[in-house]
């Protein structure tokens, strides 16, 4: 991947808490990160300074908040956080707008895990399943 891979793990972690395992898998498991690679050297290789800006200053908001790198925080503390991040109260500088970067980050998020498998995402079409989506292949 693009990124290095301490933010490619704050990418995974924060991934999986937008979409958390269920009944279906994660946003990883699901193949948002597949996809995101893909995407990262293609469509979204202008995305890619605001990924990595939004996902070191995630980081340091844990720090901040919680001593500890996002990636070793329960799922509540991730979660905490992430809420923070989405409504732009956050206590350390951002090179991106908090809020923006949230939003980018849960559309991305949401493109891989539901679309076309052509894209890389959506491993074994379980999202499609999941809302009762059967393709037609006429």
């Amino acid at each position: 991947m693009i990124l290095n891979s301490s933010l490619q793990s704050t990418l995974q972690a924060a991934a999986n808490r937008i979409i958390p395992a269920d009944d279906y898998p994660n946003a990883w498991e699901g193949g948002v990160g597949f996809y995101l690679e893909r995407q990262f050297a293609t469509d979204l290789s202008r995305s890619v300074p605001a990924y990595e800006a939004g996902l070191a200053a995630l980081e340091a908001e844990a720090r901040i908040h919680f001593d500890a790198p996002f990636v070793t925080l329960l799922e509540a503390q991730q979660d905490e956080l992430l809420r923070r991040v989405e409504a732009g109260e956050v206590q350390t500088e951002w090179s991106v707008p908090p809020r923006r970067f949230f939003a980018m980050l849960v559309q991305h998020v949401a493109e891989g895990y539901y679309c076309d498998p052509m894209n890389l995402g959506n491993v074994g079409l379980r999202s499609w399943q999941m809302v009762g989506f059967v393709p037609r292949c006429d």
